[in-house]
Formats: C-alpha cells, structure tokens, sequence
C-alpha cells in the first residue's frame, strides 16, 4: 500500500481533493440536473397536450400529430434548461480550478443583454409557436388567415409559418407576429349566401324554390356526404336598393364551403330562371345630347355692307 504522506501522493492527494472532486461533483451534479430537466419537461408537455387533447381543438389530432408536436416542445425547452445548466456548470468548474469568473459573468451579462435586444423577436417568435402547437391553433394543410395574409400551410416550425395563397404566391409569417389566427378550415363551416329578388316577387314563392334547391342539393349523391345542414332560406336579410335579400344558411364540411356555395350559385340560377323569378340589376340610363354647327360668318358678313351696297339703283 502506498504511503500517502511522502512523494508523489503528498502532491497528488490534495490535487484531487481540491481541485478534481469538486470538478467531478459539479460534472455529476449538472448530467443529474439534465436528466431531470428533461423528465420535468417531458411531464409538462405532456399534460399540457392532454389536457387540450381532451378539452381543446387538439382533440381532433391523431396520435402521431401528438407525439410529433410533444417531440418539438420537448426538444426546444429541454435544450435550454441544457444550455443554462451547461453555462452554470463551466463556471462552476473555473472558480474550482481557481480561475477569476467575475469578467466572465460580466462579459456574460453584458453579451446577454445585448442578445435580449437583438433576439427578442426571435425568442417571441419560438414562445408563440410552442403555444400554437399546444393549443393546435392550425396545423399543416389548414387555410388560414394570419398576420394579413391567407393560404393554405404548406410548412410550420416554431419559428416561422408558410402560406401558399390562391394565386400560388408563398408567404412566410414569423409567428410572433400572429396576434390572431383565422382557421377556414376546422371541422365544418357555413354556406353563407346573400341572394336579392327583385321588388314585386312573390317573396313565399321565392323562398319555397331556394329551399327546394337546398334540398335537392342534399340528397344528390355527389354532395349528400360533404352537407352537414340543408341550406335554407333563414330570414330576410334587408329591403335593399334594388331587391328583397334574402339570406340563405346551410353547413358543409369545412373544406368543402367554396365548391358548395359554388354549386349552389349555378342551381339557385337555373331554378330561378325556370320559375320566373328577377335578380335584380343596376339601371343605368344614359342621356345622348344632340349640339347644331353653327356656320363662320363670311368675311363680307363680317366687314359689313360695301358703298355699292347702299347706292340707289339707276
């Protein structure tokens, strides 16, 4: 057995009791506080996607929606607890080896305030995707409206969302800049239709043909899975300037609302010309204003009569 108290464990024995251990002990302190970051983590994630999977709109995700969106937020809150806990432990481990740390958190200080100013809309942009992937405010494949544009989602990440308009444009939309998210397409939506008849049209008359249209439409085998309610007449909606408007409502599933208020359109315009019923239309009359040439005087009109002019006849 050694001799701890001669050369070289003189040395060597208060090395490692002064300057290794302590190193190793941080070392096995941050892995443990790393793991436990990330259990607590993953627990947090966890129940926050439950709970909105039971009681919110995230309830109509499947299964590997789900874990895909826990993965992420996972993934993101655990890496920085991981990066907070790696920054304490290297400090940690300087002092130990009797390192001066007061510039370094210093220059830490002053290089994090500096990063809080340049990155805040960044870090705002990361926040408010974590929370749209909770609360599932919309999800790949959806036509939203956000910060003034609309489209379909063709790609979403914490950071960033990307919409591709009708025209075929691609929009890409920080998500901190989504204060509201417009969701066309969740579950179902209505058949919203304005149509005006015109004055003098037997309003009873022209309700029954709309909802007999309406029926009709719902039964046809090629729309009866895609209409949730009939659409019908629902009110009168105004006398308005040219027409009594009435205002027609039905519910279709939701990415179906353009192609059936389209249908709608064309069937509603076949049965009104089949029973005689008037759109109305703007008059415009138009006022044709005749204007007379008036003839230039001839230079003799306009010098007045000659002396021979005024002579007596002989």
């Amino acid at each position: 057995m050694p001799d701890f108290s001669k050369a070289p464990w003189s040395d060597i024995v208060p090395l490692l009791g002064d300057r290794v251990l302590p190193i190793l002990i941080v070392i096995v302190v941050a892995l443990t506080l790393i793991r436990a970051s990330r259990l607590f983590v993953r627990g947090v994630v966890k129940a926050l996607m439950d709970r909105e999977a039971t009681e919110g709109t995230a309830q109509e995700l499947s299964a590997v929606e789900l874990q895909k969106r826990m993965g992420t937020l996972d993934q993101l809150a655990g890496n920085v607890l991981q990066f907070f806990v790696v920054i304490i432990a290297g400090l940690m481990i300087l002092r130990s080896i009797g390192l001066d740390i007061g510039p370094a958190v210093a220059g830490l200080g002053i290089v994090g305030v500096a990063v809080g100013f340049g990155a805040q809309h960044l870090v705002k942009d990361y926040l408010n995707g974590a929370l749209i992937l909770i609360e599932n405010q919309f999800s790949k494949g959806d036509v939203v409206r956000i910060g003034g544009v609309s489209g379909t989602v063709e790609d979403f990440s914490l950071r960033r969302t990307t919409l591709r308009d009708l025209d075929g444009v691609v929009h890409t939309v920080p998500n901190g800049e989504i204060a509201v998210a417009s969701n066309l397409t969740r579950v179902w939506s209505r058949i919203n239709q304005d149509v005006t008849v015109a004055y003098g049209t037997d309003i009873d008359r022209a309700i029954e043909v709309v909802d007999a249209v309406g029926r009709e439409m719902a039964s046809d085998p090629a729309w009866k899975r895609r209409i949730l309610e009939t659409p019908r007449v629902d009110r009168v909606a105004a006398l308005a300037e040219y027409g009594v408007t009435l205002k027609i409502l039905g519910t279709v599933r939701a990415t179906e609302q353009w192609s059936a208020a389209g249908e709608l359109r064309k069937r509603l315009l076949v049965a009104f010309k089949a029973n005689g019923i008037e759109i109305p239309r703007p008059q415009r009359v138009v006022l044709a204003r005749e204007t007379t040439a008036i003839a230039a005087p001839s230079e003799a009109t306009a010098m007045g009569p000659t002396d021979e002019d005024l002579a007596p006849d002989e």
